[in-house]
Protein backbone atom coordinates (compact mmCIF):
# COMPACT_ATOMS: atom_id res chain seq x y z
CA UNK A 1 0.00 0.00 0.00
CA UNK A 2 2.73 2.48 0.31
CA UNK A 3 4.44 1.97 -2.68
CA UNK A 4 0.22 2.61 -4.53
CA UNK A 5 0.23 5.97 -2.55
CA UNK A 6 3.91 7.32 -2.96
CA UNK A 7 5.00 5.98 -6.00
CA UNK A 8 7.66 3.65 -7.00
CA UNK A 9 10.64 5.71 -7.08
CA UNK A 10 12.52 4.49 -10.05
CA UNK A 11 15.86 6.45 -9.85
CA UNK A 12 16.28 5.01 -6.47
CA UNK A 13 16.45 1.36 -7.46
CA UNK A 14 19.42 -0.33 -7.19
CA UNK A 15 19.75 -2.97 -10.23
CA UNK A 16 21.38 -6.25 -8.86
CA UNK A 17 23.94 -6.92 -11.63
CA UNK A 18 27.83 -7.86 -11.78
CA UNK A 19 28.93 -4.10 -11.23
CA UNK A 20 26.71 -4.09 -7.76
CA UNK A 21 28.08 -7.07 -6.71
CA UNK A 22 31.54 -6.28 -7.40
CA UNK A 23 31.03 -3.35 -5.05
CA UNK A 24 29.44 -4.69 -2.29
CA UNK A 25 32.47 -8.28 -2.49
CA UNK A 26 34.44 -8.09 0.58
CA UNK A 27 38.14 -7.29 0.23
CA UNK A 28 41.89 -8.04 1.58
CA UNK A 29 42.54 -5.67 4.71
CA UNK A 30 44.74 -3.91 2.08
CA UNK A 31 42.58 -3.98 -0.99
CA UNK A 32 44.92 -4.53 -3.77
CA UNK A 33 47.57 -7.31 -4.55
CA UNK A 34 50.85 -7.25 -6.23
CA UNK A 35 50.65 -9.98 -9.22
CA UNK A 36 53.38 -12.42 -9.00
CA UNK A 37 54.27 -13.64 -12.62
CA UNK A 38 53.01 -17.25 -13.09
CA UNK A 39 51.44 -17.15 -9.43
CA UNK A 40 48.41 -14.84 -9.73
CA UNK A 41 47.46 -12.60 -7.06
CA UNK A 42 47.48 -13.96 -3.11
CA UNK A 43 44.49 -13.61 -1.00
CA UNK A 44 44.66 -14.88 2.31
CA UNK A 45 47.62 -17.49 1.72
CA UNK A 46 45.85 -18.59 -1.50
CA UNK A 47 46.90 -17.76 -5.35
CA UNK A 48 44.22 -16.92 -7.76
CA UNK A 49 45.05 -16.90 -11.82
CA UNK A 50 43.68 -15.86 -14.66
CA UNK A 51 44.98 -15.22 -18.28
CA UNK A 52 44.92 -11.62 -18.31
CA UNK A 53 48.01 -11.65 -15.79
CA UNK A 54 50.02 -13.53 -18.53
CA UNK A 55 50.41 -9.73 -20.06
CA UNK A 56 53.82 -8.19 -19.53
CA UNK A 57 52.50 -4.78 -18.29
CA UNK A 58 50.25 -6.78 -15.94
CA UNK A 59 52.55 -8.31 -13.93
CA UNK A 60 54.53 -6.97 -10.84
CA UNK A 61 51.71 -4.20 -10.53
CA UNK A 62 48.95 -3.97 -7.65
CA UNK A 63 45.91 -4.60 -9.04
CA UNK A 64 42.52 -4.51 -6.70
CA UNK A 65 40.77 -7.65 -5.79
CA UNK A 66 37.73 -9.06 -4.25
CA UNK A 67 37.12 -12.11 -2.94
CA UNK A 68 33.37 -14.44 -2.73
CA UNK A 69 32.92 -14.90 0.69
CA UNK A 70 30.55 -18.11 -0.24
CA UNK A 71 33.67 -19.57 -2.68
CA UNK A 72 37.26 -19.24 -1.57
CA UNK A 73 37.78 -20.93 -5.06
CA UNK A 74 36.90 -17.43 -6.88
CA UNK A 75 38.66 -14.46 -6.63
CA UNK A 76 38.30 -10.88 -9.14
CA UNK A 77 40.91 -8.81 -9.95
CA UNK A 78 40.26 -5.57 -11.45
CA UNK A 79 42.64 -5.48 -14.72
CA UNK A 80 42.18 -3.64 -17.83
CA UNK A 81 39.05 -1.69 -16.71
CA UNK A 82 37.17 -4.56 -15.89
CA UNK A 83 36.34 -7.21 -13.02
CA UNK A 84 38.00 -10.83 -14.04
CA UNK A 85 37.17 -13.77 -11.96
CA UNK A 86 40.54 -15.52 -10.90
CA UNK A 87 40.31 -19.30 -9.84
CA UNK A 88 42.71 -20.90 -7.15
CA UNK A 89 45.44 -22.71 -7.72
CA UNK A 90 43.27 -25.44 -5.48
CA UNK A 91 40.14 -24.34 -7.11
CA UNK A 92 38.60 -28.10 -7.23
CA UNK A 93 39.16 -28.34 -3.37
CA UNK A 94 38.10 -25.03 -2.33
CA UNK A 95 35.45 -24.54 -4.67
CA UNK A 96 31.90 -23.87 -2.85
CA UNK A 97 33.73 -23.37 0.10
CA UNK A 98 32.68 -20.50 2.21
CA UNK A 99 34.86 -17.93 4.69
CA UNK A 100 34.02 -19.22 7.87
CA UNK A 101 34.25 -22.75 6.72
CA UNK A 102 38.25 -21.44 5.77
CA UNK A 103 38.58 -20.07 9.14
CA UNK A 104 37.32 -23.10 11.38
CA UNK A 105 39.93 -24.61 9.25
CA UNK A 106 42.55 -22.83 9.48
CA UNK A 107 42.03 -22.37 13.03
CA UNK A 108 42.09 -25.98 13.52
CA UNK A 109 45.27 -26.39 11.74
CA UNK A 110 46.93 -24.26 13.98
CA UNK A 111 45.26 -25.94 16.73
CA UNK A 112 46.90 -29.57 15.30
CA UNK A 113 50.28 -27.60 15.10
CA UNK A 114 50.19 -25.71 18.24
CA UNK A 115 51.67 -28.65 20.20
CA UNK A 116 54.89 -28.89 18.38
CA UNK A 117 57.58 -26.82 19.09
CA UNK A 118 58.11 -25.51 15.46
CA UNK A 119 57.24 -22.91 13.30
CA UNK A 120 54.01 -23.75 11.56
CA UNK A 121 53.61 -21.37 8.13
CA UNK A 122 49.95 -21.97 6.67
CA UNK A 123 49.86 -22.00 2.90
CA UNK A 124 47.15 -22.97 0.04
CA UNK A 125 48.37 -26.19 -0.08
CA UNK A 126 48.33 -27.46 3.66
CA UNK A 127 45.00 -25.86 3.46
CA UNK A 128 44.05 -27.74 0.85
CA UNK A 129 45.17 -31.06 2.26
CA UNK A 130 43.33 -30.59 5.64
CA UNK A 131 40.03 -29.96 3.95
CA UNK A 132 40.16 -33.22 2.04
CA UNK A 133 41.07 -35.08 5.10
CA UNK A 134 38.44 -37.39 7.14
CA UNK A 135 39.01 -34.67 10.44
CA UNK A 136 38.28 -31.65 8.15
CA UNK A 137 35.34 -33.02 7.26
CA UNK A 138 34.01 -33.91 10.73
CA UNK A 139 34.86 -30.82 12.18
CA UNK A 140 33.23 -28.64 9.25
CA UNK A 141 30.15 -30.90 8.45
CA UNK A 142 28.07 -28.65 10.42
CA UNK A 143 28.97 -25.62 9.31
CA UNK A 144 28.77 -26.57 5.33
CA UNK A 145 25.14 -27.00 5.90
CA UNK A 146 24.38 -23.57 7.74
CA UNK A 147 26.04 -21.98 4.47
CA UNK A 148 24.01 -24.02 2.48
CA UNK A 149 21.07 -22.34 3.81
CA UNK A 150 22.86 -19.32 3.46
CA UNK A 151 23.42 -19.37 0.04
CA UNK A 152 19.89 -21.15 -0.80
CA UNK A 153 18.45 -17.73 0.83
CA UNK A 154 20.92 -15.55 -1.18
CA UNK A 155 19.80 -17.51 -4.32
CA UNK A 156 16.09 -17.09 -3.15
CA UNK A 157 16.73 -12.93 -3.33
CA UNK A 158 17.49 -13.51 -7.23
CA UNK A 159 20.96 -13.90 -7.77
CA UNK A 160 22.35 -16.59 -9.68
CA UNK A 161 26.02 -16.73 -10.14
CA UNK A 162 27.71 -17.25 -13.13
CA UNK A 163 29.17 -20.07 -13.98
CA UNK A 164 26.41 -22.37 -11.55
CA UNK A 165 25.09 -24.89 -13.19
CA UNK A 166 21.17 -25.34 -11.65
CA UNK A 167 21.07 -28.37 -12.95
CA UNK A 168 24.22 -30.16 -10.79
CA UNK A 169 23.68 -30.92 -7.09
CA UNK A 170 27.44 -30.08 -5.37
CA UNK A 171 25.54 -31.42 -2.14
CA UNK A 172 26.66 -34.99 -2.69
CA UNK A 173 28.04 -36.51 0.23
CA UNK A 174 26.87 -33.60 2.82
CA UNK A 175 24.76 -34.14 5.56
CA UNK A 176 21.08 -32.79 4.76
CA UNK A 177 20.03 -29.60 5.51
CA UNK A 178 19.21 -28.20 8.44
CA UNK A 179 16.72 -25.57 9.87
CA UNK A 180 18.19 -22.10 11.45
CA UNK A 181 16.89 -23.22 15.01
CA UNK A 182 18.81 -26.22 14.08
CA UNK A 183 22.03 -23.70 12.90
CA UNK A 184 21.93 -21.75 15.82
CA UNK A 185 21.62 -24.54 18.72
CA UNK A 186 24.55 -26.29 17.35
CA UNK A 187 26.18 -25.58 20.43
CA UNK A 188 24.10 -27.52 22.64
CA UNK A 189 23.99 -30.64 20.39
CA UNK A 190 28.13 -30.95 21.17
CA UNK A 191 27.59 -30.90 24.67
CA UNK A 192 27.15 -34.02 26.35
CA UNK A 193 24.87 -34.30 29.49
CA UNK A 194 26.25 -36.43 32.42
CA UNK A 195 24.52 -37.09 35.68
CA UNK A 196 26.09 -36.51 38.71
CA UNK A 197 28.26 -38.25 40.46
Amino acid sequence: MGLETTGYRLTRLIAYDQSFLMSTLPAPPKGSSKVQPGRGVKIRSVYYWCDEFRAPEIEQKQVPVRYDPFDAGTAFAFVRNRWIPCHSEYYSVLRGRCEKEMMLATQELHKQHSCHNQLFTLNARRLAEFLQSVEAKEALLLQRACDREAREALEGVGSRREGSDPGTDDRAGEAPPRTGSQCATRVEEVREEYGEF
